[in-house]
């Protein structure tokens, strides 16, 4: 299939992946702010044997060449992990990339919406890579500073285009921006929270390293149940959540997760990563051959001085409770702390939903600056 200059290419092989995920380099060129986020793991994303996500759900990658040259890419899933909880027949698009070309952009967003259609859908919405729980939205502000670690960046002209195509806004989310520092609480917050977590039947602790992918597995039950009610919510099955753990475990330590119980019942969870986009900008995604020396020397000796909080839950019952306050209060605190005792200046606070007033006001309470913002986007395909 071709339009002037430009071949359409359905991605299959490794090869061709390869390609898919290294042509963000062009993109972003001359973009200073750009970082390429590792090769080998977002080829492992994109493997069908290696992410449990792409086994079962039907989805195609496509890159758009001019020449030898790959100018565009985009793909398409069907979600039924989505469908199912929401009982409607729409699909999503994800990893999309482009020169500032009309031609190309639209090319690739035909495809993807024609595939779609051809399967049932009425409705598309993205960008999703290929999960609400996995980088997701497009960059509208912010682009100056740097992507956090598993957050998506963007090109400026990409909003003019989605939303030339009749796209419009389902929901925005913000990512702040915070100084870390110790005794970031007023003194009344401070009280408020150690009258409610000082006491015999609640426990705030650390994970238990020696069982991580139980851990793990009791977080995302927790988030599954935190976050139930919230706008675009996809539960993450069991097999998801190890395979999870199984990524975050070379890069976590103990000090940056939290454990929230109540007479032994798990009720609320924090996890924080270092910003290992910090120690990578000058990779280029390669790990090889001398790279991976550099990321262990930076990551476990020189250290990083960011970090981004991408997932914190705290069970339904105790939502709009004091408890439950006192407990985001207490995750943050603690990990706050620890990350400044082990060299961390800033940290990223992502992604909250704008709707989202009472978190907003948290973060903005302790000192966090909302600097980006990122939107989900959909339209009809009937």
């Amino acid at each position: 299939m071709a339009l002037d200059d430009l071949v359409l290419k359905p991605v299959h092989t490794p090869q061709e992946r390869k390609i898919f995920v290294r042509m963000m380099l062009d993109v972003y060129r001359d973009d200073k702010s750009f970082v390429q986020p590792l090769d080998y793991e977002v080829l492992a994303r994109l493997h069908p044997e290696k992410n449990p996500l792409l086994k079962d759900n039907e989805h195609q990658l496509w890159l758009v060449m001019r020449g030898d040259q790959p100018v565009g890419r985009i793909g398409a899933i069907i979600n039924k992990a989505y469908t199912n909880h929401y009982g409607v027949k729409k699909g999503h698009f994800g990893y999309f990339e482009a020169i500032d070309d009309e031609n190309v952009i639209g090319l690739l967003f035909d495809t993807a919406e024609a595939w779609l259609r051809e399967r049932g859908m009425e409705t598309v919405s993205g960008p999703y890579n290929f999960s609400v729980n996995e980088e997701c939205g497009l960059l509208i502000e912010g682009f100056e500073r740097s992507p956090a670690v598993l957050m998506p960046h963007g090109r400026p002209y990409y909003q003019r285009y989605v939303e030339g195509r009749a796209y419009e806004a389902a929901s925005d989310m913000v990512a702040f921006w915070y100084p870390a520092r110790k005794g970031f609480m007023p003194e009344r917050r401070s009280k408020f929270v150690a009258k409610l977590v000082n006491k015999d039947h609640v426990e705030v602790r650390n994970f238990d390293f020696k069982n991580f992918q139980q851990e793990v597995v009791t977080a995302v039950e927790i988030f599954n149940n935190a976050w139930a009610d919230n706008w675009g919510f996809v539960p993450l099955s069991e097999v998801e959540a190890r395979h999870m753990a199984s990524d975050l475990r070379p890069i976590i330590t103990r000090h940056n997760t939290v454990m929230c119980l109540v007479n032994g019942e798990p009720i609320a969870f924090g996890i924080v990563l270092p910003n290992i986009n910090e120690i990578i900008k000058d990779f280029d995604g390669k790990l090889l051959p001398l790279n991976w020396i550099k990321f262990l020397w930076r990551l476990k000796v020189k250290g990083v001085t960011q970090a981004r909080m991408p997932l914190m839950g705290i069970r339904k019952d105790y939502q709009g409770k004091p408890l439950g306050a006192a407990f985001a209060y207490k995750i943050i605190e603690m990990v706050n702390d620890s990350s400044v005792d082990n060299g961390i200046v800033n940290a990223e606070l992502s992604w909250i939903l704008k709707s989202n007033k009472a978190m907003m006001t948290m973060l903005e309470e302790i000192g966090g600056v909302a600097d980006k913002t990122y939107r989900i986007y959909e339209r009809s395909l009937v």
